[in-house]
């Protein structure tokens, strides 16, 4: 049986390895702005969607190399999600002071340099996967690997779900726009993780779709998942505040639901993703376990 623990516990390990490796050093007349960077970013962090990169790769490729060619990506996906976390904290957004178990980045060194903190990390992410400083597949793949992250970061993606987020606030919503706030906020960033590690690793194109159609699915059990533990976990399991979703007036599947029912479609989601994964072979037994494991974590 796959031992999905362990499994994440060595990924984790390797993309964190690789973060300090491939990340900037704080020294120099920028010292303290690279510092504030470097805090949100190794502070903590599961790094599912580092290791959703990886093991895409590894699904379609058998290289050795693989992985090693792909922790770039992996890290400028940790490097978009880490800025869109501190953003999230900031007074004018959801206004938290904690994150994986410490001061948010604004609360620990200020609103302004935690802005600029996150804005560092988002361009550093395309130096990541785009110089030639740093490892990496051929030079048209890396071309293909920033425009999926762009796309899923941007107006489209993650930043505009986070916009429908907030213009959303207080307010009752069509069940399809919640869904579309959860595709956009959450689902845009883990589909791409999947996307990049896909073409990374050579993907063809029904292979690429099989893999799109998981990381969707897959996405969408994770912010499901994430929309419950707020209304059930502790602030200590979470590492953020618990019950923040419903101070703000958030639109969630809980909310709008049922627990009960917010579980059945979490549960659904998670194995309609399983089934996108048939026309794999055991190489894909890591994302088949993750997407069990998203829906039946505690924090």
């Amino acid at each position: 049986m796959f031992e999905i623990k362990k499994y994440l516990q060595e990924q984790r390990q390797l993309v964190e390895q690789a973060m300090r490796r491939h990340m900037l050093a704080a020294e120099g007349v920028f010292a303290a702005h690279v510092e504030t960077m470097r805090y949100s970013l190794f502070v903590g962090g599961k790094r599912v969607r580092p290791i959703l990169c990886l093991a895409a790769g590894r699904c379609v490729s058998g290289a050795p190399d693989t992985e090693e060619l792909l922790l770039p990506a992996a890290c400028a996906l940790e490097c978009v999600h880490t800025y869109s976390l501190i953003h999230d904290d900031l007074p004018a957004m959801d206004n938290d002071d904690l994150r994986r178990g410490q001061p948010t980045c604004h609360k620990k060194f200020g609103e302004a340099e935690a802005i600029l903190a996150g804005d560092g990390l988002l361009t550093y992410a395309f130096e990541l996967l785009t110089s030639t400083e740093f490892p990496g597949p051929a030079p048209e793949l890396r071309l293909r690997l920033a425009a999926i992250l762009a796309k899923a970061a941007g107006p489209l993606g993650m930043v505009g779900g986070q916009f429908l987020d907030i213009a959303s606030e207080e307010q009752q919503i069509p069940f399809e726009l919640l869904q579309t706030i959860h595709r956009s906020k959450t689902g845009a960033l883990i589909t791409a993780a999947v996307q990049m590690g896909a073409v990374g690793g050579g993907a063809d194109r029904t292979q690429l779709q099989a893999l799109t159609e998981y990381g969707q699915a897959v996405g969408l059990a994770f912010q499901i998942a994430d929309d419950l533990l707020d209304v059930t976990a502790s602030t200590a399991q979470l590492g953020k505040t618990a019950g923040h979703d419903a101070k703000q007036g958030k639109a969630t599947y809980p909310a709008c639901l049922g627990i009960e029912k917010t579980r059945a479609l979490a549960a659904e989601a998670a194995d309609k993703a399983v089934v996108a994964l048939a026309g794999f072979d055991q190489r894909a037994e890591p994302l088949r376990a993750l997407a069990r494991y998203i829906v039946s974590r505690t924090n």
